[in-house]
C-alpha cells in the first residue's frame, strides 16, 4: 500500500474513532470533545504527504529539539557539562531534581534543562537568540503556504513564567545560568510560541532524519543528529517516554500545543497534531496515529521493515 493511502486512511480512522480513542486514554481533562486531527510526512527525498486538518498550533516543547540542535552545533558535547542526558521520571516542570543535582537539569527536554540550553544560545547568539529557533524552523519549511502561516502565538508569548524564573534563579545560584534571566525568558517564550501546521513542522524537522554516517568516519553533523534523536527517544515524552517507545518505536518530541514531531531515521520526519492531551501532556490522537503508522509501515528504530 502506498504511503499517501496509508496516511489518508489513518486520518480518516482517527477522525471516525476519536471519541473511543480518547475515552480509552488517560486524559488530562476527561470528557472533552475530540478536536481536529492533522498529519504530515516529509520524506528525506523531498516528497511530502499530508492528511487531515491544516490548522496551525504552537510547537511549545517541541521547540526544545530545535534549540538543542542549535546548541550542539555551536558547542558540541560540552552542552552536557551543564545539562544531563538521563530521563527524569518527574513532570516536565518539576524542581525536585534540581535540588538533588545542585542545579544541573536531568535532560534538555524538561523545562529546567531547556532553559539552560536557551541560556547557551543567548551566550552564543546574543540578541538574535530570541528568534534563533523561529529562523531555524522557517528555514526548513519548503511549502510556501505553510511557511507563510508561521507566526508567534500571542497567548503563549504572554503566559506567566514564575516557576521557570524560580528555576533559573536556583540554577544561577549554582553557577549554571550565565545570561540575564529576562533575556532567557524572552527567547524561551518566543521559541515555544512558534506556530506551524503539520506540513511546516514535518519539513522543519526533516534535517533530523539525515543520520547516515560512514563507518569510522568523523561526522559531527550526523553525530549531533543521533544524539538529539537518542534524547528524543529516552526523554521526549517525559515520564511517558517508555510507553511511547514501546507503542511507536520512533524518536519523538511532544508539546502541550497538541503537536508531536517523530523521526524515522534515514526515511522521514512525521508531524501529527490534535489538541486533547493525556496525563503526560501528549496528544492522545497523535500518539494513536503514530502507533498506527508504525504498524502499517514497519518504521521503527528497533528493526527494519520487511520488504
Amino acid at each position: 500500500m502506498k504511503l499517501d493511502q496509508i496516511s489518508t486512511e489513518i486520518a480518516a480512522e482517527i477522525q471516525a474513532d476519536a471519541k473511543a480513542v480518547e475515552n480509552a486514554a488517560d486524559a488530562k481533562t476527561p470528557g472533552l470533545t475530540p478536536g481536529p486531527f492533522g498529519m504530515a510526512i516529509a520524506m528525506v527525498d523531498g516528497s511530502l504527504i499530508r492528511a487531515g486538518s491544516p490548522e496551525t498550533f504552537p510547537i511549545q516543547s517541541i521547540s526544545k529539539v530545535f534549540a538543542l540542535s542549535l546548541a550542539l552545533e555551536k558547542l558540541g558535547d560540552t552542552v552536557f557539562e551543564r545539562v544531563g542526558r538521563e530521563p527524569s521520571g518527574d513532570p516536565f516542570n518539576s524542581v525536585i531534581d534540581l535540588e538533588r543535582t545542585q542545579g544541573i537539569p536531568r535532560n534538555p527536554f524538561i523545562n529546567a534543562g531547556a532553559l539552560v540550553v536557551v541560556d547557551m544560545l543567548v551566550e552564543q547568539f546574543g540578541d538574535s537568540a530570541r528568534d534563533a529557533v523561529l529562523d531555524l524552523v522557517k528555514g526548513g519549511i519548503k511549502d510556501a503556504t505553510s511557511k507563510a502561516a508561521v507566526m508567534l502565538d500571542p497567548e503563549v508569548l504572554n503566559e506567566g513564567g514564575d516557576l521557570n524564573r524560580a528555576m533559573l534563579h536556583f540554577m544561577m545560584h549554582h553557577d549554571n545560568v550565565c545570561s540575564p534571566i529576562d533575556a532567557i525568558m524572552d527567547a524561551y517564550a518566543r521559541q515555544c510560541a512558534v506556530s506551524v501546521d503539520c506540513v511546516g513542522l514535518a519539513q522543519a524537522g526533516c534535517y533530523l532524519a539525515d543520520t547516515r554516517m560512514a563507518a569510522n568516519a568523523t561526522d559531527d553533523r550526523a553525530k549531533r543528529m543521533r544524539t538529539t534523536l537518542a534524547l528524543m527517544m529516552t526523554c521526549g515524552h517525559y515520564d511517558g517516554s517508555g510507553d511511547f517507545a514501546v507503542r511507536v518505536g520512533l524518536p519523538a518530541k511532544s508539546g502541550v500545543g497538541g503537536g508531536i514531531l517523530a523521526i524515522a531515521p534515514g526515511i522521514a520526519s512525521i508531524a501529527v497534531w490534535s489538541p486533547n492531551l493525556d496525563q503526560h501532556g501528549n496528544s492522545m490522537l497523535g500518539v494513536r496515529a503514530l502507533e498506527m503508522l508504525n504498524a502499517r509501515t514497519g518504521w521503527s528504530v528497533f528493526g527494519p521493515p520487511v520488504d
